[in-house]
């Protein structure tokens, strides 16, 4: 299976606005280039270096709360299409021909997605509609328009 990068976001402040970026370099250390979230503090396990979302997932949130709302609301990194996240912790995911990711955990979603619209949070909650959390194994460049797929290992 293959999918596709079809957004790209980041924030360089906790809280701060996400930035809709058409490229960014991927470090094993700082996650996505200017984005705060990927640097791996002393001691961290650097779980939540570059978070992904389905847009199918997106728009089924959408459509649970009749809204209308951009991707990078969400707060996620990555905005996939044509492509399954695996649920299982571990999975390796290929995006282009370098950036390699680890999937650590499901992206929960918080109580800020209820600011940006009521009942947004409870709509991304089934079946890991808030997207996957993972951990930068190999870096490079990701571009909007690569491919993701399943490394095998």
């Amino acid at each position: 299976m293959v999918g596709t990068v079809i957004g790209i976001a980041r924030h360089a402040v906790p809280k701060g606005a996400m930035e809709v970026i058409d490229h960014v370099g991927v470090t094993t250390d700082g996650g996505l280039d200017g984005d705060f979230r990927g640097r791996v503090k002393p001691g961290g396990r650097g779980r939540r270096q570059v978070t992904l979302m389905e847009r199918v997932d997106w728009d089924a949130a959408l459509a649970e709360i009749d809204r209308d709302i951009p991707w990078q609301e969400r707060r996620v990194n990555l905005l996939l299409d044509g492509f399954d996240l695996p649920q299982t912790p571990g999975t390796l995911l290929r995006i282009g021909t370098d950036v390699v990711l680890a999937i650590t955990t499901e992206c929960d979603p918080c109580y800020r997605m209820d600011a940006i619209a009521p009942g947004l949070q409870a709509a991304l909650t089934p079946d890991w509609r808030g997207g996957a959390c993972t951990r930068v194994k190999a870096g490079g460049t990701i571009n909007v328009g690569d491919h993701i797929r399943i490394e095998e290992p």
